[in-house]
């Protein structure tokens, strides 16, 4: 992608985040912005690093292992944001600082049994499969509770809060709509869990409606680096 252009997206995006957050009252700095980085070269990550990002996510493994050797001397912040599989959780909880997408108790112990002792905590979201749509990954709504306690009971993990993908509408009403259901439902746990401080929602389509909604963390990708091909 030209040097340039990347610049300019990303001035624009965090200047948009920026307007956004302040017409809903909310700061800009509430919102953290991930840049997703699944099929991007590591020149453009690095290149995205001197625009100012630092945190990236990944959901293709094998990819991101080698851009997080290959960027070692950057000061970056990993997300996996992807399906997690039972055979890749070794490597996502050594390598990575976060993770987006935990929809099940075993996942959730695996990565916790496999978190280095000398590494900080793996930080997770739990994925809420929040449309209801069989094609997309994560927990339903009505699992959440006993998840959610599960997951607090594993000394290497981090629970923080919720992450969903909603179905795609261009319809910023229906988004919002469905990015209240997620707050609703991190509100709720709050009740049980106040320490949770994490909603991981609104990507290049939808960051707005997420933003009004009280999204704490964006994963943008085309937005920064452009259309992709994987």
């Amino acid at each position: 992608m030209d040097r340039l252009l990347l610049r300019d997206n990303i001035t624009k995006l965090l200047e948009s985040i920026r307007l956004t957050a302040e017409k809903y009252d909310r700061p800009a700095d509430a919102v953290t912005l991930v840049a997703v980085s699944k099929t991007r070269p590591a020149n453009e990550l690095r290149e995205a690093f001197e625009c100012g990002l630092r945190e990236f996510g990944e959901s293709y493994l094998q990819e991101a292992l080698e851009k997080i050797e290959t960027l070692a001397d950057l000061p970056l912040t990993w997300h996996f944001i992807g399906p997690i599989q039972s055979n890749k959780t070794r490597p996502i909880a050594v390598h990575f600082d976060w993770v987006h997408s935990v929809e099940r108790e075993k996942i959730a112990r695996r990565l916790d049994e496999q978190r280095p002792p000398e590494l900080p905590p793996l930080q997770v979201c739990l994925q809420v499969n929040i449309s209801g749509e069989a094609s997309k990954s994560g927990a339903d709504p009505d699992a959440l509770p006993a998840l959610a306690a599960a997951v607090m009971q594993l000394p290497r993990l981090q629970l923080r809060g919720l992450m969903a993908i909603p179905a795609r509408s261009a319809d910023p009403a229906q988004q919002r709509a469905a990015f209240a259901r997620l707050r609703a439902l991190f509100e709720d746990l709050r009740g049980t869990h106040p320490e949770l401080d994490t909603l991981s929602m609104g990507m290049s389509g939808d960051y707005r409606a997420a933003i009004a909604e009280g999204a704490t963390v964006l994963r943008v990708g085309t937005g920064i680096f452009g259309p992709r091909d994987g």
